[in-house]
C-alpha cells in the first residue's frame, strides 16, 4: 500500500496512511480492507468505498468459494509444494520497505522512540494475543496525553456527532441473531444457511487481530463446536476438520484478504444441500465476514476525522503513529524470526537475498509489486 498509494499514485499521504492504518486497528475486522476502503472513500466517498472493497475482495473471494467445490477432486499431496517457499521472506521484505518508509514520518522525538520500542517488543512477544494491537492503539494515544505543552488545545466550536449510521450495524447484528436463535430452537428446514450469517456476521463483528484471529476461532465454531454437540443437534453447521485444514492452509498463499476463507467456509457448510445452496453459502459467507468491517470504518471514520481536531486527539495521534511503527517493526522481527538466515545452508542464503532484494526493489525501482511475488513464486518452484 505504501508503494502503491503513495510513491506510485499519490492517492494519500504516508502521514494518512498511517493514520489510517492505526484508526483501522481499533476496530474490529479486516484491518487491510478497512484501510483500502478509507482510501476509496477519500477519493471518492462511499460509491468509491464500496467499488474499492468490491474489487479488493473479490478474486479472493472467488478462488476460495471455488475451492470449496474443487476440494474433493484435488490430491492432498498437491497441495503440499515448496513454491512458496520464499513468500514468508518476500513478505518480511515488504515490511522492511514500510518500515523504512514510515518511520521519519512519525519518530522524531523521545516520546515517539520510547514508545515505538516498546510497541516492538509487546507486538513480538505477543503477536498471536487477539486484542494486543487495539490495546497498544490505546496506550500509545494516552502516552502522549500525559503532557499538553507541546500541543495545547484551542478553542473549538463542538459539532454534533451523528449516531444513528452506528444502528444499522446494531441492527443487522440483533436480527440476526434472533433469527439464528428462533431457527436453531424450532429446526427450521432451512436453518443453516441463517445460521451460517449470524455465525460469520458476529465473527467479523468481534475479530481483533486479523485473518491469523479469524481462523482458529472458525475452526473452533465450524468443526471443534459441532463435533460435541452433534447428537442433540444434527443439524449444526459442521465442517470436516480435515477440509477446514486445507482452507486454512491454503487461503495463506492466495493474494488478498485472509477474510475470504469465509467464502470457501460457506460453501463447505453448505454443500450437502446441492450445487445451489453451496454457492448462496459461498455469498454468504463472504458478505457476512466483510459487512461489519465496511460498516464500521464507513460509519465510526467520519465522526474520527471530526473528533481530530481537538487536541487531545491530535496529541493522541502522535502516539498512536509511533504505536504503528512499533507493529510494524514487531511483526518484521516475528515474521523473520522463523526464516532460516544464519544457518549454513543455501536455502538461509536465498532467504536473506529475497528479504535485502525486495527491499532494495521496492525502494529504488518502479517494479509493480505482483512482479516481485510473481518472481518469488518462480524462485521457489525452480529451486
Amino acid at each position: 500500500m505504501m508503494k502503491t498509494f503513495v510513491r506510485q499514485t499519490n492517492y494519500v499521504t504516508e502521514q494518512e496512511l498511517i493514520e489510517y492504518n492505526a484508526f483501522c486497528n481499533l476496530l474490529p475486522g479486516a484491518s487491510s480492507t478497512q484501510t483500502l476502503t478509507l482510501i476509496g472513500y477519500k477519493l471518492g466517498g462511499v460509491p468509491l468505498a464500496i467499488l474499492t472493497l468490491l474489487v479488493w475482495i473479490l478474486p479472493a473471494c472467488i478462488f476460495m468459494g471455488s475451492l470449496s467445490f474443487l476440494l474433493p477432486y484435488i490430491d492432498s499431496k498437491a497441495l503440499h509444494t515448496d513454491i512458496f517457499k520464499f513468500i514468508a521472506p518476500m513478505a518480511a521484505g515488504f515490511l522492511v520497505y514500510a518500515c523504512i518508509k514510515a518511520f521519519p514520518h512519525a519518530i522524531n522525538n523521545t516520546i515517539t522512540w520510547v514508545i515505538m520500542l516498546i510497541g516492538t517488543a509487546v507486538t513480538f512477544f505477543f503477536f498471536k494475543a487477539p486484542l494486543i494491537f487495539p490495546l497498544l492503539i490505546v496506550a500509545g494515544g494516552f502516552a502522549t496525553n500525559l503532557s499538553a505543552k507541546r500541543i495545547p488545545q484551542t478553542e473549538q466550536v463542538p459539532r454534533k456527532i451523528k449516531w444513528w449510521n452506528f444502528w444499522l450495524f446494531g441492527i443487522i447484528f440483533i436480527i440476526a441473531g434472533i433469527l439464528s436463535e428462533k431457527a436453531r430452537k424450532e429446526d427450521w428446514a432451512h436453518r443453516k444457511p441463517i445460521n451460517l450469517f449470524e455465525n460469520t456476521y458476529r465473527m467479523g463483528s468481534f475479530v481483533f487481530g486479523g485473518g491469523q484471529v479469524l481462523m482458529p476461532i472458525m475452526y473452533e465454531q465450524f468443526s471443534v463446536r459441532p463435533e460435541a454437540i452433534r447428537e442433540k443437534n444434527p443439524n449444526v453447521v459442521q465442517i470436516n476438520k480435515e477440509e477446514m485444514y486445507t482452507g486454512m492452509g491454503i487461503v495463506r498463499a492466495v493474494p488478498g484478504p485472509v477474510f475470504s476463507i469465509a467464502s470457501f467456509t460457506g460453501g463447505m457448510a453448505l454443500k450437502d444441500m446441492g450445487t445451489e445452496m453451496q454457492v448462496l453459502g459461498c455469498i454468504i459467507g463472504s458478505i457476512a465476514i466483510f459487512l461489519p468491517s465496511a460498516l464500521l470504518v464507513l460509519f465510526f471514520f467520519p465522526i474520527w476525522h471530526n473528533l481530530k481536531k481537538y487536541a487531545v486527539i491530535h496529541r493522541s495521534l502522535e502516539g498512536i503513529n509511533a504505536v504503528v511503527i512499533g507493529i510494524m517493526v514487531g511483526s518484521t522481527l516475528f515474521i523473520m524470526k522463523d526464516i532460516s538466515m544464519i544457518e549454513a545452508k543455501t536455502v538461509s542464503v536465498l532467504n536473506l537475498v529475497v528479504i535485502v532484494g525486495t527491499t532494495l526493489l521496492l525502494c529504488y525501482s518502479r517494479i509493480p509489486s505482483p512482479v516481485i511475488v510473481a518472481a518469488c513464486l518462480l524462485l521457489g518452484y525452480f529451486i
